[in-house]
């Protein structure tokens, strides 16, 4: 791609990021937040989305994940849920019964997609080695069963192979650094314990810390010129709903795809080393490992909060 320009952020990149974005979209709605930034890293040639998939079960989140990519102009985005055991929190203000009520969506049941892990290998099989970024703001249900799998119709490689071969980098929310009890990591802590103990290549994380200090959606619920938006939706309809998201809902998975696309620079530094984990979910953090990096704050929060900001007010190409 050529230099460009989002909302006054240069843009230099030579590299359009492949991404495989996985969500535990509907517990909290940071996820909407995050996905409207993977999509306008898109539009903007950024990133190229190779699909959007689900690590919770309940019943709408695949038609969540429908509504929001058509909303977007990707309507044929590969989507993929757990067939399995998983957890199947949901969103408790319900915005996801009113945006599938209101915009459309192809995908009518999780019956009607495949499920995540065959979808990984499916997609993982056919992209250059060392390419895809795997940007994961919820559960690690679905990557521990990656690299659990085995070979397949896809692919000769086992799941943990598979992904040595395929992806660059796993950039995950996930973790209180240098401790701490985080929601992602700790509701499924075997498969929590399985990614962090096991997965093969780099992996960046977000911590509980980072996205904590960064409030986001009162520019969007307040923009007039932004309507009919399932984005707006969710935000005018949950931040009325808790005290602590007056002046903005904490935007923990926002982080996430950020880094996931532009890297971590200028935003933030680095601290190398490896997360740890308590048979609690509780995780830690070994500064003599190897093979993990979390994120240092670096540039002035209220910086970055007014980027994330504005790319959630992105909307939808013409």
């Amino acid at each position: 791609m050529t230099t460009g320009q989002v909302y006054g952020q240069p843009v230099t990149k030579k590299v359009t990021v492949p991404v495989i974005f996985d969500t535990d979209m509907g517990p909290d709605y940071d996820d909407v937040g995050a996905i409207t930034l993977l999509h306008a890293f898109a539009d903007n040639g950024e990133a190229r989305i190779l699909a959007t998939i689900a690590s919770t079960n309940y019943p709408k989140v695949t038609q969540v994940l429908s509504v929001l990519n058509t909303y977007f102009k990707r309507p044929n985005l590969p989507i993929g849920v757990p067939k399995g055991k998983a957890i199947s929190d949901k969103d408790t203000q319900h915005w996801s019964d009113t945006i599938t009520a209101r915009y459309p969506h192809a995908i009518r049941s999780n019956d009607d997609v495949p499920d995540a892990v065959a979808l990984y290998r499916q997609l993982l099989a056919k992209q250059p080695d060392r390419s895809v970024t795997i940007i994961t703001v919820g559960f690690l249900t679905n990557l521990a069963n990656l690299l659990n799998s085995k070979p397949d119709q896809y692919s000769k490689l086992s799941g943990n192979e598979l992904v040595r071969q395929k992806v660059r980098q796993l950039v995950s929310m996930a973790g209180t650094f240098p401790t701490g009890h985080e929601y992602n990591v700790h509701r499924d802590t075997p498969s929590s314990k399985i990614v962090f103990t096991d997965w093969p290549t780099p992996v960046l994380l977000s911590g509980f810390e980072i996205g904590k200090q960064i409030h986001t959606g009162l520019p969007l619920t307040q923009n007039k010129n932004i309507q009919h938006s399932p984005v707006k939706d969710v935000f005018t309809i949950s931040m009325p709903k808790a005290k602590e998201d007056e002046a903005g809902r904490m935007s923990w998975d926002q982080t996430a795809v950020l880094v996931g696309v532009r890297g971590y620079e200028p935003y933030y530094t680095v601290k190398s080393g490896r997360l740890t984990l308590k048979e609690d979910g509780t995780n830690g953090w070994d500064d003599a490992g190897k093979g993990h990096e979390h994120l240092v704050v670096k540039m002035p929060v209220s910086e970055v909060e007014t980027l994330i900001n504005t790319l959630m007010q992105h909307q939808p190409r013409k």
